[in-house]
């Protein structure tokens, strides 16, 4: 018989999308908070972009949110959530992490195959130009060489795991130096708001170049701006639609489109 006080199973709860008009949904809700990363406000399409490489890697929406970082426009995996998942891994027999002599080691044993050990120190990072580097290079010089050792060492024995994507320590180090200002690009909300108070020549024009900036970076994108904007403002839009469907699926290779 069965114990009338004991408490009901507690009834599992999840935000996952189960599809792309949930992840939709989820990804303009999530852009109107103030509680995620500052690259997700307003940014429906980094959320949509952070959601799918979270599934492939593991990771639940909220999880993903808060350890993938966007990089001029570049997703990459904080460090710690890095070690976190090849820790988890059937994979990996162990990560050990330590301090030697003016740097920091890292070694990665993978189950069947030998121990790797990678090592950064201060003469590597004096080379690369990190030492003294403004920001966390000068705040925590040993955090940081202790980060570029791991990275190494785990982007080389499981790749597969972190299914190649970079570690935000490191990319942050190398972009922003190298990689060009990409231009801002406004949420569909902020697109809808401006547009709304424009004459309505300019409001059909700036919108649809909006929108074609954001078709640059690809269908996901393009589909979360297009559901933002209003049903007049679709409407007006609709001769365009076919180029800004065309433009997104050249971005990324693929042939899916909003509806």
């Amino acid at each position: 018989m069965n114990d009338i006080t004991s408490p009901a199973p507690a009834k599992s709860f999840s935000l996952a999308p189960q599809d792309l008009a949930q992840a939709m949904q989820f990804a303009d809700i999530m852009s109107k908070s103030s509680i995620v990363p500052k690259d997700f406000i307003g940014n429906p399409g980094n959320i949509l972009v952070a959601i799918q490489w979270g599934m492939e890697l593991g990771l639940q929406p909220m999880q993903a949110m808060q350890n993938i970082a966007v990089i001029n426009g570049r997703p990459a995996l904080w460090g710690d959530s890095v070690i976190a998942l090849v820790r988890s891994s059937p994979l990996c027999e162990y990560v050990l992490e330590d301090e030697i002599e003016g740097g920091a080691v890292c070694r990665a044993k993978r189950r069947g195959e030998p121990e790797q050990t990678r090592t950064f120190t201060t003469a590597d990072a004096k080379v690369a130009g990190l030492l003294g580097k403004q920001g966390p290079w000068t705040q925590y010089p040993k955090r940081m060489l202790q980060m570029r050792a791991r990275s190494w060492a785990l982007r080389d024995v499981f790749p597969d795991v972190l299914r190649g994507m970079p570690i935000a320590e490191e990319v942050m180090d190398i972009e922003k130096d190298i990689t060009p200002a990409r231009p801002q690009r406004q949420s569909a909300a902020l697109i809808a708001q401006q547009t709304q108070a424009a004459e309505p020549s300019q409001d059909h024009e700036n919108l649809l170049a909006d929108l074609e900036s954001v078709a640059e970076t690809g269908s996901e994108a393009l589909a979360a701006s297009w559901g933002a904007i209003t049903k007049e403002q679709r409407k007006a839009l609709a001769g365009n639609l076919d180029a800004l469907k065309a433009r997104a699926a050249l971005a990324d290779g693929g042939d899916h489109v909003p509806a």
